[in-house]
């Protein structure tokens, strides 16, 4: 055992999740699912939620990514189970400093598409404004100048929810809560996470699913009656912004350029090592080794290495993050809850 960890335990500290892992299990395919039934969850969750509380409004920031694409979805699924009117949804759009026009635009259609108003605010002044108050010069592309956008958007988002009295949904998916990759106080917060117990893999599958069996005109499972009442139009446009959406690679856009996987690696890599770290048991040799057999033609032994480095520390050091987070989802058998898996905030990074 290494020597700073048997330290930590000496002083008093758990290894939560860590030390119940399974033992001799072997590497599986990540997170099996039907889309379908994903979504089923996902919409049945919010459902009860809003019903418990008697919310008849939700508020959304919606990026033209993926992720706040399928909450928009789960949204809308979840309003017609209740038989509640869409109108109760609001959406936001709130252009920043990296915002592109394929994104915004996609935002817009998507909206247009599922009868929803959608009102951009641009945060852009505001922010300015915020880091000349505090000192920064506004022009350095460092943590500050990414930061400060993704807080100004939560908080525009929440002071929303207060003046309708309703919820934010949050957006950010299993994967990105895995790894930490949020805004602290940003992103990270919300009323309700609809997207919390699904990887980034499976958001872009349910994300391709909702919009094939729309442009197919069927309608989504579950659904049929509510989707046959919007003009053929109108489904074909949210179907084709959907899909576009699905092509578009994944940013934040706080800086103008910004590919994420470029940055920590592919999502599908990722998402192989939550499942099989969280759920398998399996420790970094044996890791290894499943995704280079798995992923070695189509990834490289270099890149399956860099991006298992990167899971596994920002896996430990991003734990804070995790251990504060809102209510969500479960969508599979293990998702990032207390109740469910977790690690604590102060435990030695590099052990694994």
């Amino acid at each position: 055992m290494d020597k700073r960890l048997k330290e930590y335990i000496r002083a008093g500290g758990t290894l939560g999740s860590l030390a119940k892992l399974p033992k001799g299990r072997k590497a599986s395919a990540p997170f099996p699912c039907d889309p379908a039934k994903v979504y089923a969850k996902q919409v049945d969750a919010l459902a009860l939620r809003l019903r418990r509380i008697g919310a008849g409004d939700v508020v959304i920031g919606i990026s033209g990514g993926l992720d706040s694409a399928l909450a928009l979805l789960v949204a809308v699924g979840a309003y017609r189970k209740l038989g509640l009117p869409l109108s109760g949804i609001h959406a936001y759009t709130m252009p920043g400093f990296g915002t592109t026009s394929r994104t915004k635009s996609n935002a817009e259609l998507l909206c247009e598409g599922l009868g929803l108003k959608i009102e951009t605010i641009s945060i852009a002044k505001s922010v300015h404004q915020h880091l000349k108050d505090i000192g920064h010069d506004g022009k350095t592309a460092d943590v500050t100048y990414e930061n400060a956008q993704a807080r100004m958007r939560t908080m525009i988002l929440m002071d929303k929810a207060n003046m309708l009295g309703g919820i934010v949904l949050g957006t950010g998916d299993m994967s990105e809560i895995a790894l930490g990759w949020c805004t602290y106080n940003g992103d990270h917060m919300s009323m309700f996470g609809v997207n919390s117990g699904v990887p980034k893999t499976i958001v872009r599958k349910v994300c391709k699913w909702w919009a094939e069996e729309s442009r197919q005109g069927s309608g989504v499972r579950g659904q049929e009656s509510g989707v046959r009442s919007q003009k053929s139009r109108g489904r074909g446009m949210a179907a084709k912004a959907l899909l576009d959406i699905v092509a578009t690679p994944v940013s934040p856009e706080l800086v103008k350029g910004q590919v994420t996987e470029d940055k920590i690696g592919p999502y599908e890599l990722h998402d192989f090592f939550i499942w099989n770290f969280c759920r398998n048991g399996l420790e970094r040799k044996a890791l290894y080794d499943a995704a280079a057999k798995r992923y070695g033609d189509k990834y490289g032994l270099d890149v399956i290495g860099r991006t298992l480095d990167t899971f596994l520390w920002r896996i430990v050091s991003q734990a804070f993050k995790r251990n504060c987070a809102p209510d969500g989802v479960r969508v599979f058998s293990f998702d990032f809850s207390r109740e469910s898996w977790w690690i604590p905030s102060d435990l030695p990074t590099g052990i694994l």
